[in-house]
């Protein structure tokens, strides 16, 4: 692991090892540049509380660690009247760990705010497939009338949940599928939802943001 920017603590990725800087060698959001997504890597990463964002020109992975981590405690789900009622009356249907494939391509062609093209390339596609049948990467499933209209994906690393993406092709089916996972967390001892980067609509869930010094405790239990 070499040191690439001194001032901003940014290491390059040894291709023979799947070692990833320590808290104490963190400085900015960016961490890492390098490496693959060789399965253990990326286990590795979650791990010691760092994520893949995107794959530059240049083919390089980006690893991020935010120094303001955006997560989730179940119990602190919101859950506003209009989805009490799109819950109870749209005819939504749930499923968990059937479709995941297909959850992750449906999240890297939704189209974002702010952005130009998806993150989430093949490799990703790929990356976290392999996570799936290995047993490390899970979704939650919304269908409406046999359809998949929504859903999300993440990593769970012991009890922290690392939410990955969401997706929703009819209002509120994602909302519906986040409101599940927050339900199953709460009934198998699930502590912690990493939502990773502030945005807005997280905080209408009930997310917040954390230092990257206490997430850290949390998910090394220290």
């Amino acid at each position: 692991m070499e040191l690439l920017d001194k001032e901003e603590c940014i290491y390059l990725l040894d291709d023979d090892n799947f070692d990833f800087p320590t808290l104490e060698m963190m400085n900015n959001d960016l961490v890492a540049v390098g490496g693959d997504f060789h399965p253990q890597r990326l286990i590795n990463a979650y791990e010691n509380g760092l994520f893949p964002w995107f794959i530059d020109e240049y083919n390089h992975i980006h690893w991020f660690s935010p120094n303001e981590r955006m997560v989730l405690y179940p119990n602190d789900f919101k859950i506003s009247k209009s989805l009490k009622k799109s819950i109870k009356n749209k005819g939504f249907v749930i499923k968990s760990n059937e479709n995941f494939e297909e959850i992750i391509k449906n999240c890297s062609n939704i189209k974002r705010k702010h952005e130009d093209d998806t993150w989430i390339s093949d490799e990703f596609i790929q990356a976290y497939t392999n996570l799936f049948k290995l047993g490390y990467a899970f979704s939650i499933e919304c269908y409406l009338e046999d359809e998949l209209v929504g859903g999300l994906y993440g990593v769970l690393i012991d009890d922290v949940f690392c939410g990955e993406s969401m997706f929703a092709k009819v209002p509120d089916a994602s909302k519906v599928a986040f409101y599940h996972l927050c339900k199953q967390a709460q009934e198998n001892g699930i502590k912690l939802i990493d939502c990773q980067v502030h945005n807005n609509h997280l905080v209408s869930l009930g997310a917040k943001e954390i230092s990257r010094e206490e997430y850290f405790k949390i998910l090394t239990k220290k």
